[in-house]
């Protein structure tokens, strides 16, 4: 007994301390079968470990046989919580067990208790390190002004590793109501990568509204999961976390292992579970971060175009009056002529800053959606009807970039007042669908045309204001597209991927 209990303690690794177990105790009894089954948190058999197939007959519905004359079996306790039964049964030299085997079994599931506390301390203590270096490694990449998107893809990552699990990815609000996005997406096809996912049809929607985690045994047959995404994997075994901020969900994190792996487990959970709680935090402090930037860039620009306004502005003003007071006092039709033109000409430069002002600070976004600004750009085009048509979801998705696609709009609406010769416009803002496999997930297209006399895009050097909108377009990481002909006007697209 002395030297089972030493070879028990002396293995630190949990199934293989379970096996050695279930071979001393048939050896130490004589049993011609020994079994060991581990409880969960509820009570029920999780795991059953087993020197071979049982006796026939002695099995039950728990997978344990009930203990009898011929069946041993006895609890092991770890902490005073019962953390299994140990169960012998089929004595080889005897009809039954007597108090002797009684006695060693009790004897052994003692020093079974031992070793597995310490078997299961030594995987706490891996699982603690394992957590600690993906959140020093989260952070370290947030410390260094990583992207949000890179945040997500990391932990994706890390969430799959810590669960053992194949697949992880980060689901956060859609731009439509009542869906989900998939962020990030690791281990598993890209195809996933912006894939939209109903609330009310899914695990990940359940956990937003709950606020719990869900575990289950099979994603592709449970009726909770969202079975086109499912269908991208052969996924069974899944756990959906939430990602929470100010105690609120506002993502999920979903872990899932190949059709025919294990189920996770209670360990399992908790351990994903802290390192979503954690990470969570990182997201938040990055959100926050970047708006801080965002509001440090507005500040800024804010500065610079109140300095234009009250600086060079106003002094180009006091330079005009002058020049004009001043042709107003000569009988010189020659200098009065250059002294008119030169008011003329910084008219033309008060213009000018007048639109970069617009463009640090576009006053008609004040506090208005994209979609509003573009309507009220139309209105105040001159000589010309717009029409407006624009999809809500890209305009809210194109939120972030709304002072360039107000600056596109007001350059391409310029335009066709100056040079087209057109009566009427149409603005138009969509989603293009994704055409090939390699094409970005999302497209936003910002489309302008007239009915005008058109000109030939193969034949104009510069003008027309296209290469400011080019580089704007450029800049945005889209494109900008030129058809024009004399009997079709002119159509400019701008294609911005998602």
């Amino acid at each position: 007994m002395l030297e089972a209990g030493l070879t028990l303690t002396l293995d630190l690794e949990l199934p293989v301390v379970l096996r050695r177990l279930v071979q001393l105790g048939a050896e130490l009894t004589g049993a011609a079968w020994c079994a060991f089954g581990v409880f969960g948190n509820n009570g029920a058999l999780v795991d059953l470990v087993a020197t071979g197939p049982a006796p026939a007959g002695v099995i039950d519905k728990n997978g344990l046989p009930p203990a009898s004359p011929s069946v041993l079996r006895l609890p092991v306790k770890v902490r005073g919580a019962t953390f299994g039964d140990l169960c012998v049964a089929g004595r080889r030299d005897a009809p039954e067990f007597d108090s002797e085997d009684r006695r060693t079994l009790g004897v052994l599931a003692a020093h079974a208790g031992v070793a597995i506390e310490n078997a299961t301390l030594l995987v706490q203590s891996e699982r603690r390190a394992r957590r600690l270096e993906a959140l020093r490694e989260v952070a370290a990449r947030l410390l260094a002004g990583s992207g949000l998107e890179e945040l997500l893809v990391l932990t994706a990552t890390h969430a799959a590793r810590l669960a053992k699990a194949t697949m992880g990815v980060v689901l956060v609000p859609g731009t439509r109501p009542g869906t989900l996005v998939v962020e990030a997406v690791s281990g598993a096809s890209e195809r996933l990568k912006g894939l939209e996912i109903p609330i009310d049809e899914s695990v990940a929607g359940r956990v937003i509204h709950t606020g719990k985690v869900e575990v289950v045994t099979d994603l592709a047959s449970d009726p909770r999961s969202f079975q086109p995404a499912v269908a991208l994997g052969a996924w069974g075994p899944g756990m959906s976390v939430p990602l929470n901020a100010h105690g609120e969900p506002f993502g999920s994190l979903l872990v899932a292992r190949r059709r025919g792996e294990a189920a996770f487990t209670d360990p399992d959970v908790e351990l994903v579970e802290a390192f979503a709680d954690q990470a969570a935090v990182a997201f938040e402090y990055a959100r926050v971060h970047r708006e801080l930037r965002r509001l440090a860039v507005m500040e800024d620009r804010e500065r610079i175009a109140r300095e234009l306004h009250d600086g060079a502005i106003q002094a180009l003003f006091a330079v005009g009056m002058g020049l004009q007071a001043t042709a107003s006092r000569t009988s010189e039709p020659e200098v009065t002529s250059r002294l008119q033109t030169a008011v003329g000409e910084l008219d033309r430069v008060i213009g000018d800053l007048r639109n970069y002002i617009f463009g640090l600070r576009p006053g008609v976004l004040a506090g208005a959606h994209v979609e509003e600004a573009l309507r009220r750009l139309a209105s105040e085009a001159a000589g010309v009807t717009a029409v407006v048509e624009v999809d809500e979801q890209t305009a809210v998705a194109l939120g972030p970039y709304s002072n360039d696609l107000v600056q596109l709009v007001r350059e391409a609406l310029s335009n066709v007042a100056r040079h087209s010769g057109a009566r009427t416009c149409r603005m138009s803002l969509y989603w293009r669908p994704r055409e090939t496999a390699d094409a970005p997930d999302r497209t936003a297209v910002l489309e302008i045309d007239d009915d005008g006399h058109g000109f030939d895009p193969a034949t104009t050097v510069g003008g027309h204001g296209l290469d400011n909108m080019r580089a704007r377009a450029n800049a945005l990481g889209g494109m900008l597209e030129v058809r024009s002909s004399s009997s079709e006007g002119t159509t400019v697209t701008v294609m911005i991927p998602l």
